[in-house]
């Protein structure tokens, strides 16, 4: 079976449902939350992320079957005048992982990226999510020059 990339259409609820699979697959992993997402709150991210005009979204699919998603948000640079594209989840099925299905998926995100004018894409990794690391090494992704910090004020 072939990979390939499929941009998600929140209207469509076959997207709507796999992407809160993928997202709980994420949440139950030690990398995410290591809990399922609590009850009745699928509803509440499919409408805000169609309430959202930043929100881009892409499958990967092996065959008909979804494997991953990436949830990403336009931002804009200053600085250069171009926007930005924030990875703020990159998601591949317990399933589907080791077959390439990470590496082909920001490989059509970075392609996405170029041929739509963006000058960079920004992503976030936990310290110690070793396996992803290792990937956005592999498809290019570094430190910021000068390093950056993430922060966050909860409220």
């Amino acid at each position: 079976m072939e990979l390939s990339i499929l941009p998600v259409d929140l209207q469509n609820e076959l997207h709507a449902w796999q992407l809160i699979k993928l997202l709980n697959d994420y949440m139950c992993d030690p990398m995410g939350n290591n809990a399922e997402m609590e009850e009745g709150f699928a509803p509440k991210i499919i409408a805000g992320l169609k309430a959202y005009t930043g929100y881009l979204g892409f499958f990967v699919l092996l065959g008909d079957q979804f494997a991953g998603i990436a949830n990403c948000n336009h931002n804009f640079s200053t600085f250069k005048a171009k926007p930005i594209l924030n990875i703020h989840d990159l998601i591949i099925a317990p399933e589907f992982r080791n077959i390439g299905a990470g590496q082909f998926l920001l490989a059509g995100i970075i392609n996405f990226a170029f041929q739509n004018g963006y000058c960079r894409i920004n992503l976030e990794v936990r310290e110690d999510n070793l396996n992803a690391k290792s990937l956005y090494k592999k498809m290019g992704f570094s430190d910021c020059v000068p390093l950056m910090m993430f922060w966050e004020r909860k409220l």
